[in-house]
């Protein structure tokens, strides 16, 4: 029996859709990974089978409006099958490959294997740039338009438009049954969580539902880790920042505007991977994200085990990144001097780094050393809010010098 139709949802999937309909927009972004590679695993080629796939959708959101079929994965790849032969058809220079691939749908096609981490890995193809995955799976995975991808990275949609045909262009001769690199899936996701929020898409919410899906289709304890990661560093986003967009550190924020039900959700996550003993640097992250979610306070936060997290984070990957965040654990867990210590080991080169010594230096007493350092890091900030934020922190400084 039909089920009838969810509630009314604006714009969505189909960049030539412009009026709100109504239906489930999680139910059609859902079954675009699914009906797009079922098209390509029966030979068409990416950029078609995308174009053949919003036209289905095009015609989904009329022919749904009072029900909405029982199997809505099948219909669409019933109708997105249609449309891609009608556009070999119209473009007589394919004949031959029309040929090839104008054959009847296999019986279960679209209800059998999900090939959804085929496509992850086809959008993160090697031969693609950073940017261009990202675009590629959020369009081609996550079902965005391109203009709400192009307002998202606060570029034209024509720009946007030509790096997404580009990179369809480039896969479009790559097989589905071709091995996929997982790390470098998890990597584009990660990618687009740090993007943040921009225009009407949030770019880190739309990573972590892809991130919890790829862990849903596959059994990898870093894929967990990664989805719980991204959850537990969301959740502190409400408390980041003031009304004015002024940045809040985390030990002034507010953690009753935490989310607690992603907080929740991404310890579940965490537990499940750890218990599979098969550490990785996601899951590593993921609980000392997970332990200052469950402090009350900075003073209350068991920054003993965060060192020893980040121990094990640096036999995983030894960046400068995770040295310098060590360095403030161990200033929190053992002392100053003990975290300066732990920042000599940083190259003075790194990013961020005046700002952390400039903390350290303070914790240490020693505020002329903190206050310059602050000035200097306000200069090296890579963004306004954090300029700022690392200003009145130099000021601050200067302000206790003078009240000595």
């Amino acid at each position: 029996m039909a089920r009838a139709a969810k509630v009314h949802v604006g714009p969505l999937v189909s960049g030539r859709l412009t009026k709100a309909v109504g239906v489930d927009a999680s139910l059609l972004r859902s079954s675009v990974p699914k009906v797009l590679a079922v098209l390509v695993r029966r030979g068409a080629d990416f950029a078609t089978a995308e174009d053949a796939v919003q036209e289905a959708l095009i015609k989904a959101l009329g022919a749904w409006e009072r029900t909405v079929p029982d199997d809505p994965t099948a219909w669409l790849t019933t109708v997105a099958w249609r449309s891609y032969l009608d556009l070999m058809r119209s473009q007589s220079a394919r004949s031959d490959r029309e040929r090839r691939v104008a054959t009847e749908p296999r019986p279960g096609d679209a209800s059998g294997a999900d090939d959804t981490l085929a496509l992850y890995f086809l959008c993160a193809h090697p031969t693609l740039s950073p940017s261009s995955a990202v675009a590629l799976t959020l369009r081609a995975v996550g079902g965005l338009t391109t203009r709400q991808i192009a307002e998202a990275y606060l570029v034209p949609e024509a720009t946007m438009a030509q790096r997404i045909s580009r990179a369809k262009a480039k896969v479009s001769g790559v097989s589905l049954d071709q091995p996929g690199d997982l790390v470098a899936v998890m990597h584009v996701l990660y990618l687009m969580f740090n993007e943040g929020y921009s225009g009407d898409v949030d770019l880190a919410a739309e990573a972590i539902a892809l991130a919890l899906r790829l862990a849903r289709v596959v059994d990898d304890p870093e894929v967990a880790g990664l989805a719980s990661l991204m959850l537990l560093h969301h959740a502190r986003r409400p408390a980041r920042t003031r009304t004015d967009g002024s940045l809040v550190p985390l030990a002034e924020q507010d953690r009753g505007l935490w989310d607690v039900g992603s907080i929740a959700e991404g310890v579940t996550l965490l537990q499940r991977a750890l218990a599979e003993d098969r550490l990785g640097p996601y899951q590593a992250q993921a609980a000392i994200a997970a332990l200052h979610a469950d402090a009350r306070s900075v003073k209350e936060t068991d920054w003993i085990q965060i060192v020893e997290w980040y121990d094990e984070l640096l036999a995983l990957t030894d960046t400068p990144v995770v040295r310098l965040n060590r360095a403030v654990a161990v200033c929190e867990a053992d002392g100053a001097p003990s975290g300066l210590a732990a920042l000599g080991e940083v190259d003075k080169g790194v990013p961020r780094r005046s700002a952390v010594a400039a903390y350290l230096h303070e914790c240490n007493g020693a505020l002329p050393t903190a206050a310059e350092l602050y000035a200097e890091a306000a200069r090296q900030a890579p963004s306004v809010p954090e300029r700022q934020h690392l200003t009145r922190q130099a000021a601050r400084v200067n302000q206790l010098l003078r009240g000595r």
